[in-house]
This record gives C-alpha cells, sequence and structure tokens, in this order.
C-alpha cells in the first residue's frame, strides 16, 4: 500500500497524492484526511496530485468529495498539480471538476487560500 504525506503547516493541511494509487487507496486517503480534519484546525486543504498521471472517474469523484468533506470542516479544498494530458482525459471522459478548486501549483493555489509560507 502507499504512503500518504501529510503535513499541517500553519492553517494548511498538505496531502501528497502517491505515484501508484489504487481505489481502496483513495478511499484510505479520504478517509485520513477526514480524520485529520476532525482533529486539527485548518483553512485550507492542498492535494497534491502531481505524481498522478492517470486520474480515472472514480479517483476524480474521490478526490472532488475529499474537498466537499474540508468544506464541512470549515475548510478550502484545492486540487494542485493536475497534468496537462490527465486534464485532456477528464475532459474527454466528460469528468467534471467544476465544484473543485484546482490550482497550477502549490503557490497559486496558496494564494487561492490567502495563505502564505514565509522563511525566516
Amino acid at each position: 500500500m502507499a504512503s500518504i504525506a501529510l503535513l499541517k503547516l500553519g492553517d494548511c493541511l498538505f496531502v501528497s497524492v502517491p505515484e501508484e494509487l489504487r481505489d481502496s487507496e483513495v478511499r484510505d486517503l479520504q478517509e485520513t484526511v477526514s480524520t485529520r480534519l476532525s482533529q486539527e484546525r485548518v483553512r485550507g486543504v492542498v492535494i497534491d496530485v502531481s505524481s498522478l498521471s492517470i486520474i480515472d472517474s472514480f479517483v476524480a469523484r474521490v478526490l472532488g468529495d475529499t474537498a466537499a468533506i474540508a468544506r464541512s470542516f470549515g475548510a478550502r479544498g484545492v486540487l494542485v498539480g493536475i497534468r496537462p494530458a490527465v486534464a485532456t482525459t477528464l475532459i474527454d471522459l466528460g469528468i467534471d471538476l467544476s465544484a473543485v478548486e484546482t490550482a497550477l501549483n502549490l503557490e497559486r493555489a496558496l494564494a487561492k487560500l490567502n495563505l502564505r509560507v514565509v522563511s525566516l
């Protein structure tokens, strides 16, 4: 089973989706994020999918549901790192992610969330 990396930094929870993601693992990811959100107060959840070369309809739906779960805990979910080929495939398959906030990269996701990481 692939490892799901979660990191809380300030008011944001960062979720790094592993390269190989089975259906059961995407459900585990959703449960792990939900549990973490119930334990810690965050304003944003950034879900990085840049390692995925394929996002099928099930994975897309669960990732969208995970962003909706974040909203139920008062946080905004942003999906980052969708590869161009993946975006094209999602459109070709008729998969609608319009209800999910997306950003090109981490910097833009943080800007959407009105958060910033500062170095000292």
